[in-house]
């Protein structure tokens, strides 16, 4: 019996995610016409030295496109990033701006970067995206064309390059396996509107409208909050078919865990319920229920295989339809899926995260809680030496 009902949930979740991929290749297929090209402003918030900096910042400066800026923005002159926004500067002086301040007052370190930059911003559409993102000379046409007049927000997709070390590997078969799936079918089932901070595009007017960063400064998840309240205006939020790189090249493990538990536990206090069915999109996890029901059997060690081969043909599939590849990384699907799905449980009985260097408590709709330990053996030692001293 228990095992017949393992069976079936493998059964529901290779279902669900032949389903995301079907998603996938609909909206590949999506095509946009290339009607104008308004002036842009592009917003780039610097925080360290992400892997391969400095070719990242500089693709966006050879763009095939009319009018645009690049502003990058710090808060702080002894960010290593700032030595390569200055090259980046002098290298194209009439088309980079580096704004650095750190007066404004927001608890999500990113929109507290990005506020100054805003301002100081002179064209009417502008697009954010972060740091470690390439993009080819044909992406602000591409992304502009999907832009129409009742569209408040256009955003792109994203696949994983790069991948020299064992963190940044698995980084990058997630983007490419259960995150580029799971909006697609987001976007083209359950016609729900998915907003992607790695590329936004937006006109100021639809912006201000919802509140601008005023809106989104305490929220962990400033993306889906945007574009959430773009779609309560009335106002389209398009994800468009055009894919743009998130270069990931020397992760560490421990980073790859810490991102995609803070994702999680962002999911979680989205979804709330829903997030309960995630799981369906990860067969190889759900596969390996059968284990501690059954035991490591013939029959549940065969069931096994067969699902990961399956799985793993599925996203050697997807990797063709994006026109990537990820070669010998192939072999650790089976792995970044066990560890994705017990990661899964961890938002159930933690809400603190580390982020930038701060630690926060995530609570309804991913708003920031600033974390007080107040347990820390430095509060106690300095209790106990006052009440001693008095």
């Amino acid at each position: 019996m228990i095992l017949w009902i393992v069976l079936f949930l493998v059964f529901m979740s290779l279902a669900v995610y032949a389903l995301q991929v079907i998603a996938l290749r609909r909206k590949l297929r999506e095509e946009y016409a290339f009607i104008n090209f308004p002036p842009i402003s592009i917003i780039k918030p610097l925080k360290g030295l992400d892997d391969n900096l400095f070719d990242n910042l500089e693709s966006f400066c050879k763009q095939d496109y009319p009018e645009y800026e690049v502003i990058l923005s710090l808060q702080d002159y002894n960010d290593p990033a700032y030595r390569v926004a200055e090259k980046i500067r002098n290298k194209y002086p009439e088309l980079v701006k580096v704004i650095l301040n750190n007066s404004y007052s927001a608890l999500n370190p990113k929109v507290k970067n990005m506020i100054s930059a805003y301002k100081e911003s002179k064209h009417d559409y502008f697009l954010i995206s972060d740091s470690n993102v390439y993009v080819e000379p044909d992406y602000l046409k591409r992304t502009v064309s999907a832009m129409t007049h009742d569209t408040g927000l256009v955003t792109n997709l994203i696949m994983g390059a790069g991948g020299k070390t064992l963190g940044a590997k698995l980084e990058n078969l997630q983007l490419n396996s259960f995150v580029i799936i799971s909006v697609c079918f987001l976007d083209k089932f359950l016609k729900m509107p998915c907003s992607i901070g790695k590329s936004m595009l937006m006109r100021k007017s639809d912006f201000e409208e919802i509140g601008g960063f005023n809106a989104v400064k305490d929220v962990l998840a400033e993306d889906y909050i945007i574009g959430k309240l773009m779609h309560e205006k009335g106002k389209k939020v398009t994800l468009c078919s055009y894919i743009i790189k998130n270069v990931n090249e020397y992760w560490t493990l421990r980073r790859f865990l810490n991102r995609h538990t803070r994702w999680a536990k962002i999911r979680w206090r989205i979804a709330g319920a829903k997030y309960f069915t995630e799981p369906f999109s990860n067969p190889v996890f759900v596969s390996s229920m059968i284990f501690i029901l059954d035991g490591f059997s013939k029959v549940s060690i065969t069931i096994f295989i067969a699902v990961a081969t399956i799985k793993i043909a599925f996203d050697l599939y997807i990797n063709r339809l994006m026109k990537s590849s990820t070669g010998l990384s192939g072999i650790l699907i089976p792995l970044k899926d066990l560890i994705t799905g017990l990661i899964w449980f961890v938002p159930l009985i933690s809400c603190k995260l580390n982020w930038r260097g701060n630690t926060y408590k995530i609570g309804k709709e991913t708003k920031i809680i600033p974390y007080e330990n107040n347990f820390s053996l430095k509060l106690i030692f300095n209790k106990l030496r006052t009440a001693i001293i008095n």
